[in-house]
């Protein structure tokens, strides 16, 4: 039975029969098309370029790392910083050279950027040599609408329509051979924070149905994936939707009873919706990490306020009091936001004061970005960008002090680890593995250990990493 905010089956069907149309069209030609897929922006961008990548290897496509020699090239983008969107266009402009060498060459542009109307007319007038562009609620249309722009007389395509979104499933899914496998449980967001865009773009708070979710779990598993992330723009407002009383910690604790040896992930984490019963069940689960990445963005309970973020300073903090009673070894991460409209010297301070008494193992820092269309876009902002660098670069002094003396506490001691990959830290240190806080560990061993959990003896740390031998 379908919910009214799922994609129908019989679009789903539809879309099917172009796939294996465009298929069967793509296997006379003289060798596979080439596609290219590039990502910008969050995980769940990265998990929605995997059911684009999974639509186009349907189509026939393979896959290269070149998108000056590819056929079609996908770009995926992001909206919640203006820097992000400059280096799309940035690129976009590059592809203009290829473009004109290859007339045959599809050029599309697609998520959260392109969603707001006043970058889609700067790509329809601006960047003539864009064959596609559509927005983040048309992802399961997209065989149609490739479809339309290999046409012999090909025409432009702007397909940007509005719409709270919608769950689609079933939709093939294309991931890279390796450890680490992204696993959507839901989209959009209902928080409207002033500063933030996503739920502009994303539509509101959608969740996927628990059995559906498993059901992916067991087979990203049985596919060999070990770092299992569960992704959300608010995974703590999970299932509120669904009226099945399932919540997100129910999804935890059924994804720990698959068999096998992985670890599950989450982000991102609403402070406002964090609940002991979540603390609760990391610390249960063996295989749920003990890391959560709880965004607290600024220090003073007033920056908060007109940031609509729906806590306290001292909220937040109570909240890490509570998690680190319930799980003594959790690794916390967060975001904090510098220079939002407003923020005086005194409340940055404050911030700084959050930074002291938390001490976060490590923190993912912005200088305040206007995005047109929020509310806080429109707030008087007295200070400049340079006092507002001055603070950012004071915040990373201090965090990087503490990331440094919080490393160098795990020196000397054996951690179980998950080998994930090459290392480019170097000959001597030629892999890399994560601890269950998902803290990056340089190890010397044979490839063969890639894929595997080891135990391994931390022998020195630098502010971003650590180092080791496997014992």
């Amino acid at each position: 039975m379908e919910r009214n905010n799922e994609t129908p089956e019989i679009e789903l069907m539809r879309q099917n029969e172009i796939m294996a149309r465009i298929a069967e069209k793509n296997s006379t030609l003289e060798s596979p098309p080439k596609a290219f897929v590039d990502t910008y922006g969050c995980q769940q961008n990265e998990a929605d370029s995997e059911r684009i990548r999974g639509m186009l290897s349907r189509m026939g496509y393979e896959f290269t790392k070149d998108e000056f020699e590819a056929d079609v090239v996908v770009i995926n983008t992001c909206a919640v910083r203006e820097h992000a969107e400059m280096r799309v266009l940035g690129n976009v402009g590059a592809l203009s050279h290829a473009k004109k060498a290859r007339r045959d060459m599809v050029i599309a542009i697609c998520g959260c950027m392109v969603q707001q109307e006043h970058v889609a007319d700067k790509i329809k007038k601006s960047y003539p040599y864009v064959d596609l562009v559509f927005g983040t609620h048309e992802l399961p249309r997209f065989p149609e609408l490739l479809d339309g722009v290999l046409k012999p007389k090909r025409k432009r395509i702007f397909a940007l329509r509005q719409s709270d979104g919608e769950i689609t499933e079933g939709l093939p899914v294309y991931r890279d051979r390796g450890v680490k496998a992204w696993l959507s449980v839901m989209n959009g967001c209902n928080n409207f924070c002033s500063y933030c865009i996503v739920p502009y773009v994303r539509g509101r708070e959608r969740s996927r149905l628990p059995e559906n979710i498993i059901a992916e779990a067991r087979e990203i598993i049985a596919g060999g994936y070990k770092d299992i992330t569960l992704l959300g723009q608010n995974v703590n407002s999970y299932g509120k939707d669904l009226g099945t009383g399932a919540d997100f910690s129910y999804l935890i604790e059924e994804i720990n009873k698959i068999d096998g040896e992985f670890v599950i992930r989450f982000m991102t984490s609403h402070p406002k919706d964090a609940t002991r019963r979540l603390f609760e069940t990391m610390a249960s689960c063996e295989k749920a990490a003990n890391h959560i990445h709880l965004p607290f963005q600024a220090g003073s309970s007033r920056v908060l306020k007109a940031m609509n973020r729906g806590y306290t300073k001292e909220e937040y903090l109570d909240l890490v009091t509570m998690a680190r009673e319930i799980i003594p070894d959790i690794v916390l991460t967060s975001d904090v936001i510098v220079g939002f409209p407003g923020e005086t010297e005194e409340e940055f301070e404050e911030t700084l004061e959050v930074l002291e008494k938390v001490r976060f193992d490590a923190l993912f820092t912005f200088i305040y970005s206007p995005r047109r269309g929020t509310p806080a876009a429109g707030m008087p902002d007295p200070f400049t960008r340079e006092e507002k660098q001055q603070r950012f670069d004071r915040l990373l002094e201090l965090q990087n002090i503490i990331s440094g003396q919080k490393h160098s506490e795990y020196v000397g001691t054996v951690v179980r680890v998950l080998v994930d990959g090459k290392s480019d830290a170097g000959s001597e240190y030629n892999l890399t593995s994560r601890t269950s806080g998902g803290r990056l560990v340089h190890l010397k061993g044979e490839e063969s250990f890639i894929g595997k959990f080891v135990n391994a003896k931390i022998t020195q740390s630098t502010t971003w990493a650590l180092f080791g031998e496997i014992v």
